[in-house]
């Protein structure tokens, strides 16, 4: 028998209450007016903060970015760059009156200086490249940063090699060994590397100058990937060096730890030596215990990171799993680790049931205790009076700035960049379940109601399938996935996060490999059988389903499967598992979902591979890619809506010649809503 747990996120009535006077239906032109709050860092006396703010235009089709300076206890805040400029990584000088921060108004990314106690911005370097993952050292004294360079080269031969190919007429492009695309962006031979840049003499040295590896990683690393000794003397670094066989970066996840004199009097030496991930080094503040995030298994980038806390002194390391509870489906994997002020405490964020929630370890007994549990956060800064500052963001509402004591209780709203936005925009209940899925598990699922719901009436269903695979679709709100969308066009959005999913314990995770269309399929249909009996307003003849990555894959494997859809949206999705091993650059991936190589076990890319039940297709379906998609190549797309035209079935391309796997540009996001939620109107509306 099915049991269900429901917890409502939002208070009020089942029938929302008469509309304001001025408000309307949420949608994406709501998202794309919203400040976009991230990277809060709290001032050296605890007192005010630094945080980005991000605001998208879809006139000039991008996001500017500014810098924000307000009062932990949310009493003020003012912005500290000028408007229409782009400022990022704003970091604070040791005495708290500077702020060190990244623009590009000079035509290039460099740091620039702002004092605050009044005046305006200073440039500081003027480098030849672009900089970026900024912080300071202990002292003080110097800059640490990341620049691309060909490894051997400095930033100036670099930039001398870079201006020599530009004038080569010829096009053409010569590898010889993997990568040669990595996300969106082809190889060009260089390398990220950690610098220092002295602020006193303007001198740069490279601390992995012959380092065939970037750090920070490729290609959405930054300063989390290193760690500076507070007595100023080391930096450890997180990089994966290939040594004499490059080509296997594409294929091994093996990051590990390095340290290298801050002098550079000596070449970087590995620390540790585990054949999987090791990440985000971090310093007690006494210097004597580096933290740091590592996974166990080798080809997996979804596997559990474990916490390890190793002796500095001797190199004696512990290591233990995060623990949300006692069960056996407890352990967690970690996330973004930070030390108290004092040493004594270890927070870690880690997803927890759909949510991303805030533990504090103690390191002794390693028993880690839930600080925050609702909603997604994001950063952990530490304030006056012992308090934590975070981001959190939910399907309530868009990221804002709290703060909380370190027993978890009196949380306080700091920020209300968009309260007024919200107040303006009705949105939609959210509401979770729990039912029996497949080999008879508790899956968890998440329904938003239509907004301005009335129970007498039947609503078409919005059946989102999130992408990952090993991904949730929980309590957050997103800007490119966003339920609330669906739920102010007047649709019922359903999500379920199968078997494969985070936050829910690693062996539930796990059981995703080798069986994409099995278990996980099962229970997104068990799912939205549990929600249509459930909810009586679901009108189960008027239903689409829509997914992007995987559940771009599973649409295609749905449309093979089953009549139920009456439209279905394939968002960057494969159909065929064979031909997407050869397209893709992560080979890792492929590799472990499928145990092994297409050529030697072709079983497991067959068994479950959409493209052979395009016989069965029926169904109407729009296919939207992105044409510098490199993690699923854009010939995947085009050859389902080949699939589609030939068999005559009603169906839409969109096609964006400037998106990768995810489509960010303010007027693209607008173009994909209009378009996708256009083409479920014409087949769920009418």
């Amino acid at each position: 028998m099915l049991r269900s747990l429901t917890l409502s996120l939002l208070c009020g009535a089942m029938i929302l209450p008469a509309a304001e006077a001025g408000s309307h239906p949420i949608s994406i032109h709501d998202l794309l007016v919203m400040e976009r709050l991230g990277d809060p860092r709290v001032s050296p006396d605890g007192k005010t903060f630094t945080f980005s703010v991000g605001t998208p235009d879809v006139a000039s089709n991008k996001t500017t970015h500014d810098l924000w300076l307000g009062a932990v206890d949310g009493s003020w805040k003012r912005p500290i760059t000028t408007p229409g400029t782009t400022n990022f990584q704003a970091r604070w000088s040791r005495d708290g009156k500077t702020v060190f921060f990244v623009s590009t108004r000079s035509g290039s990314a460099q740091v620039w200086r702002l004092g605050l106690d009044g005046g305006e911005a200073s440039q500081v370097t003027k480098l030849p490249l672009d900089v970026d993952a900024v912080e300071l050292s202990p002292d003080g004294k110097s800059l640490l940063l990341g620049m691309a360079v060909f490894p051997g080269k400095t930033p100036e031969e670099t930039k001398r090699i870079m201006d020599e190919k530009e004038k080569v007429k010829a096009s053409g492009m010569v590898f010889d060994h993997l990568f040669v695309r990595h996300w969106d962006t082809w190889a060009d031979g260089t390398r990220n590397h950690v610098f220092t840049y002295d602020l006193a003499t303007g001198k740069t040295r490279d601390l992995m100058p012959a380092m065939d590896a970037d750090c920070p990683t490729k290609p959405f690393g930054g300063s989390e990937d290193f760690a500076v000794s507070p007595d100023g003397r080391e930096l450890v670094f997180s990089a994966k060096d290939m040594g004499k066989n490059p080509s296997e970066e594409s294929w091994s996840t093996n990051f590990d730890l390095w340290v290298v004199p801050m002098d550079g009097s000596a070449a970087p030496h590995r620390i540790t030596t585990n054949p999987a991930w090791d990440a985000q080094p971090r310093f007690s503040p006494d210097g004597k215990t580096l933290a740091y995030l590592a996974m166990a298994r080798p080809g997996f980038e979804a596997d559990r990171f474990d916490i390890v806390l190793r002796d500095w002194a001797t190199g004696k390391e512990v290591k233990f799993t995060l623990k949300a509870d006692e069960s056996a489906r407890g352990d967690r994997s970690a996330g973004t680790i930070a030390w108290s002020p004092d040493g004594k405490t270890l927070y870690c964020e880690a997803e927890n049931l759909g949510q991303r929630a805030l533990y504090a370890i103690n390191p002794a007994t390693r028993k880690a205790t839930q600080i925050v549990g609702e909603g997604t956060l994001d950063g952990i800064e530490f304030t006056e009076g012992g308090r934590i500052l975070y981001g959190m963001n939910s399907l309530k509402g868009p990221m804002e700035f709290y703060t909380v004591a370190p027993d978890g209780k009196d949380i306080r709203q700091v920020t209300h960049f968009n309260d007024a936005r919200m107040a303006a925009a009705r949105t939609g209940k959210p509401e979770r379940f729990t039912f029996k899925g497949a080999k008879g598990d508790t899956v968890y699922g998440y329904l938003v109601y239509p907004v301005d719901f009335d129970p007498a009436k039947k609503y078409p269903v919005a059946f989102l399938i999130h992408g990952g695979p090993q991904g949730t679709f929980g309590n957050d709100f997103h800007y490119r996935w966003n339920p609330q969308v669906y739920a102010g066009a007047g649709y019922a959005a359903v999500m379920i996060d199968f078997h494969g999913s985070t936050s829910y314990g690693q062996a539930f995770t796990d059981d995703i490999r080798d069986d994409w269309g099995g278990a996980p399929y099962e229970d997104l249909m068990k799912g939205l059988d549990f929600a249509l009996v459930k909810y009586p307003f679901l009108d189960k003849d008027r239903m689409g389903a829509l997914g992007a990555s995987y559940g771009g894959f599973m649409i295609n494997w749905i449309a093979g499967h089953t009549d139920r859809f009456k439209t279905l949206v394939c968002h960057d999705g494969n159909l065929d598992e064979r031909m997407a091993y050869y397209d893709t650059e992560e080979l890792w991936f492929p590799e472990w979902e499928h145990k092994g190589l297409p050529w030697e076990n072709p079983a497991s890319y067959l068994k479950q591979n959409p493209v052979e039940f395009v016989k069965n297709w029926k169904t109407p379906m729009m296919v939207v890619h992105g044409m510098k998609d490199f993690r699923i190549a854009y010939a995947q797309g085009l050859s389902t809506f080949t699939a589609l035209q030939r068999k005559g079935i009603p169906s839409k391309l969109l096609v964006f010649p400037d998106e990768n796997h995810w489509v960010l540009k303010p007027a693209n996001s607008l173009q994909w809503h209009e378009n996708v939620l256009g083409w479920l109107d014409q087949w769920l509306k009418k």
